[in-house]
């Protein structure tokens, strides 16, 4: 279901990120679905950002979607920006961090919340629906 890639110093609880993600893609039926994920370095994801989004900062998540029949693509978190914005927003860390991951397990299902303002609404709703029951797990 989700190959975890970790190339920082962040430590990664694997079942948690596992178990986001069931409750993501049970909720939009795609059970049998599988993606990977990677966490980098703001200088990678900053390179990343500015190869496929022409925007020369880092930032906390990048979803790449590849729509084969159970490969839904690839989620890129940077850890380094994830805490600096759980600072920001002044939340617990693991909160931004499954925030961003629902994010981009969204995008990876389709949704994009920067074609309209319905869309963005939409995708926010259901992000929060998604973190609310992850954050009762």
């Amino acid at each position: 279901m989700i190959e975890i890639n970790n190339l920082t110093f962040f430590p990664v609880d694997k079942n948690s990120f596992s178990q986001v993600a069931k409750i993501v893609l049970k909720g939009e039926n795609e059970v049998l679905k599988t993606f990977s994920l990677a966490f980098v370095k703001k200088e990678e994801i900053k390179k990343l950002n500015k190869i496929f989004r022409d925007k020369n900062k880092p930032t906390d998540v990048l979803s790449f979607s590849l729509k084969e029949k159970k490969y839904l693509g690839e989620i890129i978190i940077c850890p380094e920006i994830v805490k600096e914005n759980a600072k920001k927003y002044k939340i617990p860390i693991k909160m931004e961090m499954m925030k961003v991951f629902i994010h981009g397990i969204l995008h990876l299902l389709g949704y994009d919340h920067e074609k309209t303002a319905k869309a963005a609404e939409e995708m926010e709703i259901k992000q929060e629906k998604y973190l609310k029951e992850a954050l009762l797990k």
